[in-house]
Formats: structure tokens, sequence, C-alpha cells
């Protein structure tokens, strides 16, 4: 049975990618979604996170596996692929990010998400200002905003230079963009397929923003396990 390891957003648990790893369960694959630690000593850069994801790996005894990374967690991926590339089986990013950046008050909204002065209501706005589609549903995040997780992964991303991990690949990768994802915008997926990875398969998804998880989770878990499969 293969293993497909599962790498969360900024700041966000594992447990966003229930729905993807029941799906995938049922067509056998076995999931390990990984939760990030709490904190992180020192000033960890993303190739620290990136070793730390392996050795949790090496320590459950798996050796190659696929990667799906979410976000944050599609830049986690990259360097992972860079540093381990013997290691991954293949590559799917979703909501890849890093190049294009977002306008400045999306930039706003997504730090307002971890803002833990502000009132529910006003959380709630941000959230959807910064990571769902206009007409989807918010409140299935409104909790599991983790601040302390931001901050070490955030600064881990901003000490680690973007050639270090953005052009990463290997033999089999699956780009899946949300078409109205404001933090990632949808270029960032084309861009990296047109000059890093010419041999991915992109998935452009209608009907979502950078959660995308919770936004269309047929849709995603259709086009990762007909990659996954094929």
């Amino acid at each position: 049975m293969e293993t497909v390891v599962l790498v969360p957003s900024l700041g966000r648990p594992a447990s966003d990618f229930d729905g993807l790893s029941t799906a995938l369960g049922a067509v056998g694959f076995k999931t390990i979604a990984l939760d990030p630690r709490p904190s992180f000593p020192g000033e960890p850069t993303l190739h620290d996170l990136a070793a730390d994801v392996v050795h949790q790996l090496n320590e459950r005894g798996v050796d190659r596996f696929h990667l799906v990374g979410h976000a944050f967690g599609n830049r986690l991926s990259r360097c992972i692929t860079a540093d381990f590339n013997d290691r991954v089986l293949s590559l799917t990013l979703l909501a890849a990010g890093g190049l294009v950046e977002p306008e400045e008050h999306i930039w706003i909204a997504l730090a307002n998400c971890f803002n833990e002065a502000l009132g529910p209501d006003e959380h709630l706005q941000n959230v959807q200002t910064g990571f769902f589609a206009d007409g989807n549903d918010a409140t299935v995040w409104r909790d599991g905003w983790m601040t302390e997780v931001m901050r070490y992964q955030s600064h881990a991303v901003r000490i680690t230079p973007r050639d270090d991990w953005w052009s990463a690949s290997v033999d089999r990768v699956l780009v899946v963009q949300a078409l109205q994802d404001a933090i990632a915008p949808v270029e960032n997926g084309r861009r990296y397929v047109a000059e890093s990875a010419p041999h991915a398969r992109l998935v452009e998804i209608n009907g979502a923003g950078h959660a995308m998880l919770p936004e269309q989770p047929a849709a995603i878990a259709t086009a990762v396990i007909e990659f996954l499969k094929g």
C-alpha cells in the first residue's frame, strides 16, 4: 500500500485533510496527515521543517511517499522534494503560491485570521475575504488558527530563499489551482508548470478560493485520485 503524506496550510491543522484522507483511503492509499509542531526551537528555515517531516516519516517506517501540500504546505512540500528528492514518488501542489503576490488587502486579511484580539464576526469576515470564494461558507474554518505555528512557519518562508524550493519537482507532478484564490493567484500554478515542471498536470478549479479543500472537496479528490492512480 502506497503512502500519501498530507501537509496542511499556514497555521492550520491536519484535520483540514479529513475529507481527502477518507477519499484516498477508500481507493487503497494509506494517508498520513501531519499536524505541525505547536512550536519549533530556534529560527527554523523551510529546510529544517522539511527535515523534521522526513524525520517523522522515518520514525513511522515510511521510506518513499507521495506528497500533497496545501498552500503553505505546498512550499514545504517543494522544499522536501528539493532536499529529499529520491524519497518522493509524486508531488501534488494545492493552492501553489509564492511567486505572484496577492493584493495588499488580502495580506491584511490573512494576518487578521491569526489576530486573537478580533471579535468572532470580524475574524470570520477576514477568513472569508482571504480564504474563501464569494458564496462559500467560511464558518467551516472558524476555528483551527494556530498563531504560534503561523509565526515560525512564516519566518521559515521569509528566511529561506525562494530559489531553494520554487522549481522543485519529480517525474510525476500535479498542480491544482482555484480560480478565485486571492492569496495564491492562479498565475502561480501556471508559471510553475511553464517554467519548472512542463510535464506536470495542471487542474484549475472554479468556485474555490485559497481554502479550496472545504470549498470543492469532490473536485479535488477526483483530481488527486485520478493523478495518483494514473
